[in-house]
């Protein structure tokens, strides 16, 4: 089949790619000419685990296409996916200007039918925004072409996006057209042999599973810190419980991790995003703004922990970080903790050394060169002349480390560690002094 991929960010190259790779004819649009030189060129803007080579590898075969030219995008294919960005608005609802913008060009530039469906992660009703978008431009030239609407919700995990796609665990389409049902299974069929994982629905149903399973799991991460806070009070080891709770297949062991909070580019924006729908229909949503409020008082935990260590003098001191994107397995650092306690840790005069496999082009185009900010190239340099550690991110080869060696290094022998990534008791019998989330202040030395 033939498809067209309207953005060329995280959803859209994964999706568009992945599609490619099962034998599709996919063609990408972005209105950034460079970016699509780029991508030309076998170079991806972001990165994902597993995604560039197949970039590569479908560019060769001809099944992948990239272009900056609207009206060669819209002609390409009948079946269009609107994959554009929705970044909160200043009230926290989602900014749909792109993806109505797509839907008027769409609507200008079609010479046959088609069908347009939202990939991006949308407030509900924004299909029939959409739709309106669309005929507008097709009233005026007088044109009688038809358009169906759908919504098709991704459910992609930064760092894990192309198995994500390639071996979904469901396929939300919301439509109301048989025919668009049709074209749908045609077009998921190569990742839908095993066992019926599509799933269709009404286009308002669709377009609210999205923000309700990204708030259900921000939901699950501020529940377990809030707890894990509890831990720490009472003396408690919020491992201990992880355990213990995890263990119900009610509940399960995903997302109950405790630590600094969630950030990213979907969770943030998504619970502020539905919290803001429920505002705008009269009801007050108490649990989502209970949820954005842990999050953001969990980013400051690791800041708190710090003061509270050198009773709130940490001018001139040197914090050696480990990880600095939100997450293992990428570079984005949008909402991600580590920005929060290193522009905490800067304002108190604190100096800020660190490393992350992926994520250093970014923070050094976000905050430019700074005095108080050392970026280095490996995690042993970041502890070079470091008071004390950070952990932000749990990388992989973050987990295994030489405590000895980190006692010799570190002027004050102590470690913060965000994400619980080490076995107190390991830490403390090297001399150090731990400070984790949730583990219990009689664990520490």
């Amino acid at each position: 089949m033939k498809v067209t991929i309207f953005g060329t960010g995280y959803v859209g190259l994964v999706s568009g790619t992945c599609l490619a790779d099962s034998g599709h004819q996919v063609m990408c649009m972005d209105v950034d000419s460079d970016k699509i030189a780029k991508l030309r060129q076998g170079s991806i803007p972001i990165y994902e685990p597993g995604l560039e080579p197949m970039v590569v590898e479908n560019s060769k075969l001809g099944n992948l296409r990239f272009t900056s030219d609207a009206a060669e995008a819209v002609n390409f294919a009948d079946l269009i996916f609107i994959a554009v960005g929705t970044p909160p608005d200043e009230d926290g609802s989602a900014d749909l200007k792109y993806v109505l913008s797509v839907a008027s060009e769409v609507g200008r530039l079609m010479t046959t039918p088609k069908t347009v469906i939202t990939k991006s992660t949308v407030p509900v009703g924004t299909s029939d925004k959409v739709r309106e978008a669309l005929q507008i431009q097709l009233d005026a030239r007088s044109s009688g072409l038809k358009v169906d609407i759908a919504s098709n919700p991704e459910f992609l995990k930064e760092g894990a996006a192309v198995n994500d796609f390639m071996k979904p665990d469901r396929i939300v389409v919301g439509t109301d057209s048989a025919t668009v049902r049709k074209h749908l299974t045609e077009l998921y069929a190569p990742f839908n042999r095993n066992s019926d994982r599509m799933i269709f629905m009404d286009i308002r149903a669709a377009e609210l599973t999205k923000y309700a399973a990204n708030a259900m799991l921000a939901t699950k991460i501020s529940f377990m810190n809030e707890i894990a806070n509890l831990a720490e009070l009472l003396g408690a080891d919020i491992e201990q419980v992880r355990h213990g709770i995890g263990s119900d297949p009610r509940i399960g062991y995903q997302f109950i991790y405790p630590g600094i909070g969630y950030g990213g580019s979907c969770f943030p924006k998504d619970v502020q995003a539905l919290e803001r729908t429920g505002r705008e229909h009269g009801m007050q949503m108490n649990i989502l703004q209970a949820v954005e409020s842990v999050n953001n008082l969990q980013k400051q935990r690791i800041v708190d922990l710090i003061k509270r260590h050198y009773q709130g003098d940490i001018k001139g001191r040197t914090f050696a970080m480990w990880g600095l994107s939100f997450k293992p397995k990428t570079d984005d650092m949008r909402e991600a903790p580590s920005r929060v306690i290193m522009e905490a840790l800067w304002q108190a005069g604190a100096i800020v050394q660190a490393y992350d496999p992926e994520a250093m082009q970014e923070v050094e185009r976000l905050y430019g060169q700074r005095s108080d900010l050392r970026l280095v190239g490996t995690r042993d340099a970041a502890l070079v002349g470091a008071d004390a550690l950070i952990v932000c991110t749990e990388w992989q080869h973050f987990r295994a480390a030489n405590f000895d060696w980190l006692a010799e290094t570190l002027a004050d022998k102590v470690i913060f560690d965000g994400r619980n990534v080490y076995d107190p008791e390991t830490v403390s019998a090297a001399g150090l002094t731990y400070y984790a989330i949730g583990r219990g202040a009689s664990l520490r030395k």
